[in-house]
């Protein structure tokens, strides 16, 4: 029995020994091509990282922010606002005292001028009415007979001036005839002397009588006048209570519409209760409010322009309230031309209030940066990196703001979203 060798098994090679050289080293090639192919991707990697970290300290994504281009252009700046139509007169009446009230129209019923609304019934102030005026009564009877009073005392007084003045003459005709008697012989010295004592007498009666006139006189006058203040002044309480009792009837100050009734019928009110408006459907105005930042821009006459179903209209900023609420200041618009038909109480429009049009300046997109910043920096893009660079803004409207300097047209500005840069100086943008 044979043993079999490995003849059989064994294959000649053909070829040269270089061939046969090659065939044996290329594993080991492939392993070095394999090995610096991976070091080159390491390479890469570590270059990016670099080129990160020497970009920003931070990485942002670019769906987080939002970028926009400085142009040069005209900026107008504008306010637009939701306005809210209302009467510019729309007058609550309120009751001038307490009582029952009687309603004669409805909320929506058409008025004129002086129409009676309601009324009020009031016993109490009725009451005091006939007590004031029996009290002017009685005082415009004092004042009279005040006056009647002193005509008696002015005619007394007259009737003594009077007889004092006849004792006078008489005396000074006694005086003459018995001073011409004398002459003759016929009376004595000493009747002469006595009719001169009864002149100086009827002298001093008559001076007194004249001053007591007058005395007298100004008494019966001082006394008359205080009566008729008196009665002037009860007269002036009763006409005021005469107003107020009528005022309980309320009246329609205008033609006009009733807006609400805020009391129902037959209800007791207490004094100073509204009771119900009145609209006055001819003098309509718009009421806007506006953010706090625009008010010190806002200034009455204004051009705007109020938009709604009737079209676009022009009007002007009337009134600017002066206090702030919430945030926002009340401001009101006056048409300009005759009131558009068809508006309604508390309808909506829109208003556009035209501030003013700088022409041919750099702008860019309003955006969060503007407070940010403080108006003073901005995150401007270089490549894909957002660098923190110093600015100076202008005017601002709603939608753009003046850049001054710090950029340049062309330049890109992250307007939103650099809340999250935090205090880098210069952030990557990924995606950019």
């Amino acid at each position: 029995m044979s043993i079999r060798d490995t003849s059989a098994q064994d294959r000649p090679l053909h070829g040269s020994s270089a061939a046969i050289h090659a065939t044996a080293t290329s594993p080991r090639r492939r392993q070095w091509l394999y090995a610096g192919a991976g070091i080159a991707v390491l390479v890469v990697a570590v270059g990016w990282l670099l080129s990160g970290w020497t970009a920003g300290a931070r990485s942002i994504d670019a769906s987080r922010v939002r970028i926009a281009e400085v142009k040069r252009g005209d900026l107008v700046r504008d306010i637009s606002a939701e306005g809210r139509v209302i009467a510019a007169n729309s007058p609550t009446l309120y009751a001038i005292a307490g009582g029952t009230v009687t309603l004669k129209v409805v909320a929506g019923d058409k008025v004129e001028q002086d129409q009676p609304l309601a009324e009020i019934d009031s016993p109490e102030l009725r009451s005091k009415l006939a007590q004031e005026q029996a009290t002017l009564a009685g005082l415009e009877a004092e004042s009279s007979r005040a006056a009647l009073d002193a005509q008696v005392t002015r005619s007394n007084a007259r009737k003594l001036l009077d007889q004092a003045a006849i004792d006078r003459q008489a005396a000074a005709r006694d005086l003459e005839r018995n001073q011409k008697a004398f002459e003759g012989g016929a009376v004595a010295q000493i009747d002469v002397a006595r009719a001169q004592d009864t002149l100086k007498k009827a002298d001093l009666g008559l001076a007194s009588a004249r001053n007591e006139f007058g005395l007298l006189g100004q008494g019966a006058g001082l006394d008359m006048r205080n009566k008729r203040l008196l009665a002037d002044r009860q007269r002036a309480v009763v006409a005021e209570l005469q107003r107020q009792v009528d005022a309980l009837t309320l009246r329609a100050p205008f033609d006009g519409q009733v807006g609400q009734v805020l009391v129902a019928q037959r209800q007791n009110v207490a004094v100073n209760a509204p009771v119900l408006s009145v609209v006055d459907l001819g003098k309509y105005e718009v009421e806007i409010k506006v953010p706090e930042s625009f008010a010190r821009d806002l200034a009455i006459g204004m051009p705007a322009k109020v938009t709604g179903s009737t079209g676009t209209l022009d009007a002007e900023l009337a009134a600017v309230s002066p206090e702030v609420v919430n945030g926002e200041v009340t401001g009101r618009l006056r048409f300009k031309n005759q009131q558009p038909p068809g508006l309604r109480q508390s309808q909506r429009l829109s208003v556009r209030i035209l501030l003013d049009t700088r022409r041919n300046v750099l702008m860019v997109e309003r955006g969060p940066f503007l407070e940010q910043g403080g108006g003073n920096s901005a995150y401007v893009m270089d490549g894909s990196s957002a660098v923190k660079r110093p600015i100076r803004t202008g005017a601002s409207s709603l939608n753009a703001v003046e850049i001054l300097d710090g950029a340049k047209e062309g330049d890109r500005i992250v307007v939103s979203g650099a809340d999250g840069f935090g205090e880098s100086e210069k952030v990557r943008i990924s995606g950019e």
